[in-house]
Formats: C-alpha cells, structure tokens, sequence
C-alpha cells in the first residue's frame, strides 16, 4: 500500500483536543486479546472488553484516529445500504430482522457512548437528510422512510420545498428526515473512545504497525515493527481501507476507495442560516454520493470520491469546491481553508463482513462509509462474542475470507466511473 495522505491537513486534526498519550509498544508480554487497529471499531471493542473485566491491548501502526475513523465527514447515519425488507429477503426473516434492528439502532450507540462517558465532543443530533435527485431517487426515499418508519423510527417524506428549505439548495427534488442521524467531530470523538478504553483498563499503542501474525496450537504471537511481541488466544483485526497483507487475500476483499472532503473557511452568520438552518448532516441517493454538513465552527464540509491514489495537489479537490458553487450559489467567492481524504472499505455486497479464519481471530472489515456508528456498535457485539464464544451475539454470520475476482480489475472499472464523476462536478449541471 502506498503512504497514506497524512491527517494533520485534515479539519478535524485542526479542531480536535489532543488525544491521550499511546506509546509504542516496547516490551514483549501477553494480552487476553489483541486488536491491530485504532479505529472506531478496534476502540470500541477494545472499550467493552475492558468494562468486562477482559485486558485488551490495541496496537496502531501510526496514532488513534488515523485512518477513515479520524478522517470521515463526522455523519452518524443509521441504516445499512440495504433497507429493511431488502435485509429480510437476503437473510431471511429472523436474521434479516435482528439485522435490521442492529442497523437501527448505530447512531444510538455512539452518542450514548459520548454522553455515558462524557467525552469531549462536539456533537449535534438534529437528524439526517437524503436527497433525491431524479424521480428514481424520490421513489426509493419514500420507501425508505416508510419502511424505518414502520420500525419505530422518526422519519418524515419531504417535498421539494421544504427539502429546499432545510438544506438550502434547490437541487434536490424532494428527500427523507430520518431523526435519528447526527453529526460528531469524528476525530474527537475517537480521542474520546481511547481515553474511555484507557480509564477502563485498555492498553493502546500508538507507532506500533503489526508486522506479524502467527499461530502455534492455540497461541497467537502478534509481533511487531519494533520487534516487540505479544502473545494470545484471541486476536481481533479491524483495519478496513488501511488493510494491508497482513493476512493473506483479506485486502483483496475490498474496493479501498478514496473518500475527498473540502471545507470552507468559517462562515458568516447569513450565509451560515441559509445552509442546513435546522443542523442536519446530508447525503444524496448517487450511486457515487455527495455528502455535506457545517461543523461546530461554521465551516461547510463537502465530500465525494477522488482519485484511487493518494492526492498530488489542490487541484485533486477542485471538482468539490465547483460542486459547492453549484450547489450553494450563495457561497460564491467563499475560500476553502481544508483539503483532505481518507480510505473507505467498500465489499461487493455493501454489508459489512465478519470473518474467523483460523481459531481466536476475528476480523471485521467493510465500513460501508458510514463507519461512525456501524463500527462502533459492530465493536460492542464483536467484544459480546469475544467474551461468551456465542457467534448469536454477531449481528451478521461469519463468512470465509474470499477475495474478489480480477480485484485489480475492479479497481480500473470504479476508477474509470470515478474519473466521469470528478471531470462532470458529480453529474452536477
């Protein structure tokens, strides 16, 4: 894999308060479990295996947050990209229902957790809007919010205008409200899930890239950069778009598209009124989406897919900063003072994937690019498993570890899609 795009250009780099200190691990020993990756889901499970009274020790190759975790737009979006009726039909009615519940019930676990352990986050849970933006898209919302709706959530179908009102652009032809979406700055947000696992008996190094992973009868020795090594029963690997080779095919199973944002300089009061006045976070129904929000200082945030590799300069941004113009005419002449990107892992099937290929290690991958609430409940129920072996306890059934077919091939075709989407603004006229 090539060097990652650093994350201090990132806003949220600039935002967020200092992260607690995570050393590199020095000196060998052994640890109830081991989790390679600083992720939202690493640092959750990490979180609740320690309120279990079980020792976790997190290793991270650079810092907590460091990768799509501390680099995403910060939108907490319920929901998988699946809808309710479509899980029941792929899983059938049991387990396509207790999945349902689960993709429900993400954005729920994260701001209970900010709030159980009063972490230092700027947070706002005023809803989430998807735009429809062809006849397509507004009969695919409709079903969407009916079908949550159905479930006990609070949703709300919303025609042209009032979608026009609430995000202040008229280029949508209508969307859905679902209540229980929101905003956190997703960077402190992980700070905060590492400070908690700390306080709660977690050990997590920083600097620490694991560099192997090997198994004699039921011990595992994860070793790492610096030599040290750590021996195990159980393992958990939570790496996603930063996977690298570490176990064999598990970086082929995904499409590690790059994920590019923009945000503005701080807006002034007018202009700050005229876009999402009532605090809601955004995406749209493309395939290929738009996704938008203000942050806690009054920047707006857009984002969109990039080039696969990692960014060469300013103008590897430039077709978001023309989408806002387009989008947000009102912003005319505002500068964009933030440039940055981060690896979303995306599987064939658009669900996330839990895998056991040898006993004691489990691996999740596959965030979906809503990774802030699924990768944090989806930690919760991978330490429930850790701690009582009943794979009941997970919300999708462990699968084999199958890497996709012509993967290089998959990666030429979305890159191909992925250069018509930046050379058309998005499809955005």
């Amino acid at each position: 894999m090539a060097e990652p795009f650093p994350l201090a250009p990132s806003l949220w780099a600039t935002t967020a308060p200092p992260g607690p200190e995570t050393p590199p691990l020095s000196e060998s020993g052994h640890a109830d479990v081991v989790i390679v990756g600083g992720g939202f889901c690493g640092l959750s499970t990490a979180l609740h295996l320690a309120e279990r009274g079980i020792r976790p020790v997190v290793l991270e190759a650079r810092e907590v947050g460091f990768g799509g975790s501390g680099r995403n737009g910060g939108q907490v979006i319920p929901g998988l990209k699946y809808d309710p009726t479509d899980l029941v039909a792929k899983f059938g009615r049991e387990r396509g229902e207790r999945l349902a519940r689960f993709a429900g019930s993400t954005a729920d676990t994260v701001f209970d957790l900010i709030a159980r352990h009063e972490m230092d986050v700027p947070h706002q849970r005023a809803g989430w809007i998807q735009g429809a933006h062809t006849e397509a898209g507004l009969v695919e919302v409709a079903r969407r919010a009916e079908q949550w709706a159905g479930l006990g959530a609070p949703t709300r179908v919303l025609d042209k205008s009032e979608t026009a009102r609430l995000l202040g652009t008229e280029r949508y032809l209508g969307g859905w409200l679902d209540g229980r979406g929101g905003a956190v700055q997703p960077l402190s947000y992980a700070r905060g899930l590492a400070r908690a696992a700390l306080k709660a008996g977690a050990a997590i190094h920083g600097g620490s890239p694991v560099t192997g992973l090997s198994r004699s009868g039921s011990t595992w020795t994860v070793t790492t950069a610096q030599g040290a090594r750590l021996s195990t029963e159980r393992v958990v690997l939570c790496t996603n778009g930063y996977t690298g080779d570490l176990w064999p095919g598990l970086a082929q199973t995904v499409i590690a598209a790059n994920s590019f944002q923009v945000a503005t300089k701080p807006l002034s009061d007018n202009l700050r009124r005229s876009i999402l006045p009532e605090g809601q976070v955004s995406s749209d129904t493309r395939k290929l989406l738009l996704y938008f929000r203000l942050d806690h200082t009054g920047r707006l945030l857009m984002g969109g897919r990039g080039p696969f590799r990692e960014p060469r300069g300013a103008r590897d941004w430039a077709h978001l900063e023309r989408i806002v113009g387009k989008l947000f005419p009102q912003l005319d002449g505002v500068a964009f003072d933030h440039r940055w990107c981060g690896r979303v892992a995306i599987t064939q099937d658009y669900l996330p994937h839990l895998h056991e290929p040898a006993p004691g290690l489990i691996i999740d991958i596959g965030c979906q690019g809503r990774g802030v609430g699924l990768q944090s409940t989806m930690g919760r129920l991978i330490a429930d498993y850790v701690a009582t072996g009943d794979p009941d306890r997970l919300p999708l059934p462990l699968t084999p570890v199958e890497p996709l077919p012509l993967h290089a091939f998959h990666r030429l075709y979305v890159s191909a899609i992925i250069a018509w989407y930046r050379l058309s603004d998005g499809g955005i006229r």
